[in-house]
């Protein structure tokens, strides 16, 4: 991934606040090896632009991935990954992916749409969770 890459975005509707967004997205991101170590994040002016959003707000972001020891700020440099959170299962992602995309696809043939997606799978997923079976 080139430096700076992620793509950050909001969602007012999810009751997260924006700076816990921002990092459950870097998180996401290092799971799925979109970010890799050495990594600049994007500048918190570049993120404020974006989002439109109070710089503070993105401070506060990169200041709770610096405590988790995933990035590290270098003055007058940018913000870096400091470590990933992929690990060998990572391999099975694009087979699964594939597989998500396709299921992705019979709900929108159904005429789910996104909240309703996203309901579906996580009612889905909680339950399986509670079995045992997730």
């Amino acid at each position: 991934m080139e430096e700076g890459l992620i793509d950050f975005y909001l969602d007012a509707r999810s009751g997260v606040s924006p700076y816990l967004q921002l990092v459950q997205q870097v998180r996401h991101a290092l799971r799925l090896g979109l970010l890799r170590e050495g990594d600049r994040l994007p500048t918190v002016k570049e993120v404020v632009a974006a989002l439109a959003i109070n710089p503070n707000t993105v401070l506060k972001a990169y200041r709770e991935l610096e405590h988790e020891g995933l990035a590290a700020a270098r003055p007058g440099v940018g913000t870096f990954v400091t470590r990933t959170l992929a690990d060998a299962s990572l391999a099975a992602h694009g087979p699964l992916r594939q597989d998500l995309r396709r299921w992705l696809a019979k709900a929108r043939l159904a005429g789910l749409d996104d909240e309703s997606i996203e309901a579906l799978f996580m009612s889905t997923f909680r339950a399986a969770a509670r079995r045992g079976t997730a």
